[in-house]
């Protein structure tokens, strides 16, 4: 089973920092600290987006339009620390 718990964890650990990343990279674009119009900017931005927007998408249909913030990333940021901390842990605990 921990042949199973340390891959996951692995990639909930990835998926966390990419979420961190993502939504302090939001902040300072929509505070123009950052510019789009930079290409190492802009393809970190666009490469993070492609990588993220499959988590938001399902979220976003499910979750009432709240323009113009965003909640999906701080829901699925929710969903990715209970998955790591707490309810992995819990499954792979009751097959030991």
């Amino acid at each position: 089973m921990m042949a199973i718990y340390g891959p996951l964890q692995l990639i909930l650990s990835v998926v966390y920092f990419m979420m961190i990343i993502h939504i302090i990279m939001s902040w300072l674009i929509n505070f123009q600290v950052l510019n789009l119009h930079q290409p190492l900017v802009a393809q970190i931005w666009i490469g993070l987006n492609k990588l993220l927007e499959p988590i938001y998408q399902p979220i976003r249909r499910i979750l009432p339009d709240t323009r113009p913030m965003d909640l999906a990333p701080l829901v699925a940021f929710i969903i990715v620390i209970s998955l790591q901390n707490y309810i992995l842990p819990e499954i792979f605990r009751a097959f030991l």
